[in-house]
């Protein structure tokens, strides 16, 4: 598979246009309750590693709505609808949505036996997992780095993952979780993998 239809394509599918207000409505009101003294918040929805002894069973997936900073959530959701928006298109909304909940539950899962402590928030596991899914369903496809340079999505793909492999080994105290990226790539890499022998119809 490496074709989508292009007469059925839309700008802002249904899981991807969801996802967008969802994740600037969570942001807003944040913002919002942390001014009127709420400032518990943040640590109530953030992922806390199970040593730090915040850590709540519901913070695996509400702390992929959380951002920390106006940069961190464009670029994550920037992200999301130039890449979500193709991949919704050819797989489905049921079928992108499931893959993007486990992307972000497969980052947290990593995360927490990495992680030191926390708070970790963000999109950008299920983020790198569309990218991984992207460089593998469209892997010839062109995408222009910095706007400038063309590379082929599979290499796209293959060089963010060195490059996070990379900073998780040599810079893991710069405060970006490298490797719940990885994690949602491999939660991604495994979700395909397991469709590929076992197809469903309904999806």
């Amino acid at each position: 598979m490496s074709t989508y239809q292009p007469q059925a394509f839309r700008m802002l599918p249904t899981a991807v246009k969801h996802l967008l207000i969802i994740n600037v409505l969570v942001f807003i009101g944040t913002i919002a309750l942390e001014r009127k003294g709420f400032f518990g918040i943040t640590n109530a929805l953030a992922l806390w590693s199970v040593q730090s002894g915040h850590f709540q069973l519901w913070q695996p997936l509400t702390y992929m709505f959380m951002h920390a900073s106006i940069d961190h959530i464009f670029f994550n959701m920037f992200a999301l609808w130039m890449f979500g928006c193709i991949l919704e298109n050819f797989w489905g909304t049921k079928r992108f949505l499931i893959y993007y909940l486990v992307c972000g539950l497969g980052a947290a899962a990593v995360n927490l036996l990495v992680a030191p402590g926390g708070p970790t928030v963000g999109a950008s596991g299920a983020v790198y997992g569309i990218l991984l899914a992207f460089g593998m369903m469209f892997p010839n496809e062109q995408i222009y780095l910095y706007f400038l340079l063309p590379i082929k999505a599979k290499w796209f793909v293959i060089g963010y993952a060195a490059i996070e492999l990379f900073e998780g080994v040599f810079h893991s105290m710069d405060g970006i979780a490298h490797f719940a990226h990885l994690g949602g790539m491999l939660a991604g890499l495994l979700l395909i993998l397991w469709w590929r022998k076992h197809p469903f119809r309904n999806y």
